[in-house]
């Protein structure tokens, strides 16, 4: 079924380690630009306002980044995401860092609070921690830990402030219903730490390795997936580039990890998910111009998948 493409620019960077990935919408306008795209132009698009000023303040929960402000961007893009389903739409976003994607599933889920979401998450990272068990603190890396309303203190690392309680809280609350991870499925997962793999373990959540997407290739990969997920009745995909090798494409993106994902097996693996009826929402994430040692290659590379994507989303 043809659907009506709006794209959704959210341009926050509040949850990412590193500065840069608000500019990743902005370096997909330029590759597109350079490359005689329509894209752009084929498609309307509405921005979503952004807190990244407060990137400056200094945050005082440590387990949780500058999670007060997060919360009101959230906000935002959960009444932009609900609002565009609500008009016939189909939201196609284009984001900074990851965290916001926690956001988009909480919009798809206020629009369709009766429907069975899944979740394809092709990532090198398994984005599971929580306040209690993250590392750095940086929320970029609990986007399903708040979908999912996970808190994994079995494997805590620290205690946490009041404050980062109340929001952290109230984020996992945004969905109205928490995501089950029998409804998730991973690709190209390959750095994680051991709270999560306690979780991937626990919860069984498979994870299609580079390796076996290597084998397969992308299209019987993408098959398998929709048939894991075939008694869910929506499907959403999120892409983060650094799914991708870094040394085919490069390093344009907060946390590269080597031996990712091939290009040609990335588009082929979307282009097979998005071609699906049950398909509500389709997200790509942390193109960081800033850190691209090849000029602006990643987000070259990533236009030109998600032109292809937008094709079969579209047809």
């Amino acid at each position: 079924m043809k659907k009506n493409i709006k794209l959704v620019e959210v341009t926050s960077e509040l949850g990412a380690g590193t500065r840069g990935a608000s500019l990743g919408v902005g370096a997909l306008k330029t590759a597109a630009y350079n490359k005689n795209s329509k894209f752009f132009t084929t498609y309307s698009s509405e921005s979503v306002p952004n807190f990244n000023e407060h990137i400056f303040s200094p945050s005082d929960t440590p387990g949780a980044i500058r999670i007060e402000f997060i919360v009101k961007q959230f906000e935002l893009i959960v009444s932009q995401i609900k609002s565009t389903i609500e008009r016939g739409e189909f939201p196609f976003v284009l984001a900074g860092d990851h965290s916001t994607a926690a956001a988009t599933i909480a919009g798809i889920q206020q629009a369709h609070p009766n429907k069975r979401l899944g979740v394809v998450w092709v990532d090198a990272h398994g984005d599971l921690h929580s306040p209690y068990t993250s590392p750095t603190g940086n929320v970029h890396g609990m986007p399903l830990a708040m979908a999912c309303n996970i808190d994994n203190e079995e494997c805590k690392v620290r205690d946490i402030s009041p404050k980062a309680f109340h929001y952290w809280e109230k984020i996992k609350s945004m969905s109205g219903k928490a995501l089950h991870t029998d409804d998730l499925v991973f690709v190209g997962v390959r750095d994680t730490e051991k709270p999560e793999d306690f979780l991937i373990k626990e919860k069984g959540i498979k994870n299609f390795e580079v390796a076996e997407v290597e084998e397969k290739g992308g299209k019987r990969v993408g098959e398998e997936i929709l048939e894991r997920l075939s008694e869910c009745d929506l499907l959403y995909v999120s892409f983060d580039v650094d799914s991708m090798d870094p040394i085919e494409t490069s390093h344009g993106t907060g946390t590269p990890v080597p031996n990712g994902l091939k290009v040609d097996h990335v588009t082929e693996l979307l282009q097979t998910l998005c071609a699906s009826d049950k398909l509500v929402c389709f997200e790509t994430v942390e193109v960081n111009p800033t850190l691209d040692e090849k000029k602006n290659k990643m987000a070259e590379v990533t236009i030109g998948i998600v032109e292809k994507v937008a094709s079969a989303i579209s047809q």
